[in-house]
């Protein structure tokens, strides 16, 4: 009893904080509609085809079969460059930063919603094995394509609950 009593204690400065689930009401609540709505057309490049895909697969499907309601274009900057020099000249530290402008278009009006960037970048070491650095800069490129959508998704969920609210 003394358990339920601290419990409901402690809970109750928990009511007034101002929290509220993002996805509450489930798949039908208003974020999870919207989400399902957009629309991701193809992205050039091999960091955009990652981007699509990652997009994809964290974007829920649309249960209704109705025609999206938004369309997200994104446009992604892949940079690769060299850090450090060692003694040979030859580069011993790379750095990787993923960077992506994208736009929520509101299909039924044309017009531009939501306009923002989403980023992230990681350092990796170079290694003897050119197999073994290219193999870690890919590894680093899907990494960060996935954390960069994350971002994005996030985003457009905060979006579309600031539009639902009255």
């Amino acid at each position: 009893m003394k358990r339920l009593a601290l419990l409901l204690a402690l809970t109750v400065p928990l009511a007034g904080c101002g929290l509220q689930p993002l996805y509450s009401g489930g798949t039908r609540a208003a974020v999870a509609e919207g989400l399902g709505a957009v629309d991701v057309p193809a992205i050039p490049g091999q960091a955009g085809w990652l981007m699509r895909n990652a997009l994809i697969d964290r974007l829920p499907q649309g249960s209704t079969g109705a025609a999206p309601r938004y369309r997200l274009d994104v446009k992604v900057d892949d940079r690769l460059e060299g850090l450090g020099l060692l003694s040979n000249d030859t580069v011993g530290r790379e750095r990787r930063t993923v960077r992506a402008r994208y736009q929520l278009v509101d299909l039924t009006t044309g017009q531009v919603v939501l306009d923002a960037t989403a980023g992230s970048d990681a350092g990796l070491d170079v290694v003897s094995s050119e197999y073994g650095t290219v193999a870690a800069e890919q590894t680093a490129l899907e990494n960060l394509i996935r954390v960069v959508a994350d971002r994005i998704v996030t985003n457009l969920a905060l979006h579309l609950r600031r539009q639902a609210r009255p």
